[in-house]
């Protein structure tokens, strides 16, 4: 069977290249490479034994757990879509998403039934529940919900699927930060290029060409990779992806919330190297935890701090270059239309968010009403705008599908929603929404600026 540029294709060439690596730690559960390709099979058996087929929609309603990632693949095997739910919502948001996002089935944990039974009888077509066991005392039966161990008891673990494709559907639902959320639709192939780095993150030779490369890029020595944030959100769900499709061990924070003495004791305990956060907002107590707490925890095997998804201040960074000297601090650009953009924070001469240089994948392209959209000249205002690999829409969303992705000049483009100006010497200075700058005597002033302003000067 041939392979292709697919999640699951590509994670069963890397379990079956280091079966016994840990894979994933949550908590006090570990898992190897094997062990989460088994249940994941186990799971796709149980779904598709309920009706679940390729195309459809599966809603993740969980907090961070192995069961998140096992569901996952498990779709990705069975060519269905796994559906982030942000386990925050209040129920008229979570009957949006069962609804917008035309799921038919969903995995929860147990605390979250009663909220599930508010919303069922608005959201019929969703006729399989599979809950993971939890201390809440939540009553399953209410929505005649499978335990999620029983369901898999039984079931084959073998991975006898149909063939998949590059362009199988990831559909990562947006924070909903201008609206609404919105379900951004990535083909495969689309979402490993832009977001999860084509395989070339921990690699000196870049993005791989063929899928069976993936395997061959598997090193002796794994990378242990935190990332803070909650599986429901991209940034953590598609840095799990990018360590599991190299080889890696990912590290979940197993609490609801972050504080910051916990997850430095999980860091020394599992000798984490490389640690994800998002922005300011996670930076803040974990600096704090150390700044209280000198000489606790032995941080030795750390060497990378990676920030994205919000701003990431310079003095932060700063702080954190003083606890630890020799790491390498990055600051990552972009978003769950654009995926990464890999540009560091800190724009030209205290401007913007950030600079990049404009190239065939990057440019800055007018967006003004009634007129033609073009690429901009030097010194000039527009939208920031990417190219290339680009999802293909927003799900159920035609209208605003096509406000986003744009023709100019017979190739397609995807305006990001960030106001940019394009500078003589060729970069782009990226300054933030338009829709919520700020004019001040006819200057335009964005709250990112503000914000980054004001943690310069505590």
């Amino acid at each position: 069977m041939a392979k292709h540029f697919n999640i699951a294709d590509m994670y069963e060439m890397v379990a079956d290249k280091v079966p016994a690596r840990d894979a994933l730690v949550c908590g006090g559960r570990r898992a190897t490479y094997a062990a989460l390709e088994q249940r994941a099979n186990q799971l796709a058996h149980y779904l598709a034994s309920q009706g679940v087929g390729a195309g459809d929609h599966v809603g993740l309603y969980l907090y961070n757990c192995n069961e998140y990632l096992e569901a996952m693949l498990a779709c990705f095997k069975l060519r269905a879509v796994p559906i982030n739910v942000n386990y925050r919502y209040v129920e008229e948001e979570l009957l949006y998403i069962f609804t917008n996002a035309d799921l038919v089935a969903c995995i929860h944990h147990q605390e979250f039934t009663p909220h599930i039974a508010a919303i069922k009888s608005g959201s019929p077509a969703v006729a399989t529940f599979v809950h993971v066991a939890d201390d809440s005392g939540c009553e399953a039966a209410l929505i005649a919900s499978a335990e999620y161990e029983s369901a898999l008891a039984g079931q084959s673990p073998l991975r006898d699927f149909a063939d998949r494709s590059d362009d199988d559907l990831f559909i990562l639902y947006t924070g909903g930060t201008t609206g609404m959320p919105k379900g951004v639709m990535w083909p495969h192939r689309g979402v490993f290029f832009a977001a999860m780095g084509g395989g070339g993150w921990f690699h000196p030779d870049g993005a791989i060409s063929a899928p069976e490369q993936i395997a061959e890029r598997v090193g002796d020595f794994p990378i242990i990779g935190m990332a803070l944030a909650p599986l429901m959100h991209g940034a953590c769900w598609w840095y799990a992806c990018i360590q599991l499709l190299a080889g890696n061990t990912v590290v979940l924070n197993p609490a609801h919330s972050l504080v910051g003495e916990e997850i430095w004791d999980i860091v020394a305990r599992e000798k984490v190297n490389a640690i994800t956060i998002v922005g300011d907002a996670m930076a803040v107590p974990l600096l704090d935890a150390l700044e209280g707490n000198p000489g606790r925890w032995d941080l030795s095997s750390v060497f990378s701090v990676g920030s994205g998804g919000a701003v990431f201040s310079t003095s932060k960074q700063d702080a954190f270059r003083q606890h630890f000297p020799n790491v390498f601090i990055t600051n990552s650009f972009g978003s769950s239309e654009s995926g990464n953009m890999g540009m560091d924070g800190g724009g030209k001469k205290g401007q913007g968010l950030g600079n990049v240089s404009k190239n065939e994948f990057m440019s800055v392209i007018s967006d003004v009403e009634g007129e033609p959209h073009h690429h901009v000249a030097p010194g000039e205002m527009g939208i920031f705008a990417r190219s290339g690999y680009i999802p293909v829409g927003y799900y159920n969303d035609p209208v605003k599908t096509a406000k986003t992705i744009v023709s100019v000049d017979g190739k397609n483009w995807l305006l990001l929603g960030d106001e940019a100006r394009l500078e003589e010497d060729n970069s782009i200075t990226v300054f933030g929404r338009g829709s919520n700058c700020i004019n001040t005597g006819g200057e335009k002033v964005f709250p990112e600026e503000v914000e980054q302003a004001l943690k310069a000067n505590p």
